[in-house]
């Protein structure tokens, strides 16, 4: 896990996700234009109160920990189903926003693959 691509992706990585989940609380990225049925979905998600803001909690403490290089293999575990749920997103409600999101997805991924060793032991 420690060649200069894998590395990068890593980085990579926390960056987007420490970046996007400081935006859940200090709104410096301005929302995209969503579909209706996106908009109302993220609305209802919003008006809960708290379910936003843990995904941002979540989102900064992954990222955090891949920045640090530290539990790189439990923050990507702890990272799929956010991936998940964020492509699921915009593949059926805002597919022009797609890329971000499979960007994410494929560097989990990967970065999951070259830790394969680790994971190995959960599926004997």
């Amino acid at each position: 896990m420690n060649s200069q691509f894998t590395k990068l992706m890593r980085i990579l990585l926390g960056a987007i996700l420490v970046v996007f989940g400081l935006n859940k609380f200090l709104s410096f990225i301005p929302a995209p234009e969503l579909p209706e049925n996106a908009a109302n979905f993220i609305n209802s998600l919003a008006s809960t109160g708290y379910v936003l803001q843990v995904v941002g909690v979540i989102e900064i403490l992954i990222g955090l920990l891949l920045l640090l290089n530290k539990w790189v293999a439990f923050a990507l575990v702890v990272l799929v189903p956010i991936s998940v749920n964020i492509l699921l997103f915009h593949l059926f409600l805002d597919i022009p926003g797609i890329s971000g999101a499979l960007l994410v997805a494929i560097f989990n991924g990967i970065l999951m693959y070259k830790l394969w060793p680790k994971y190995k032991p959960l599926f004997n």
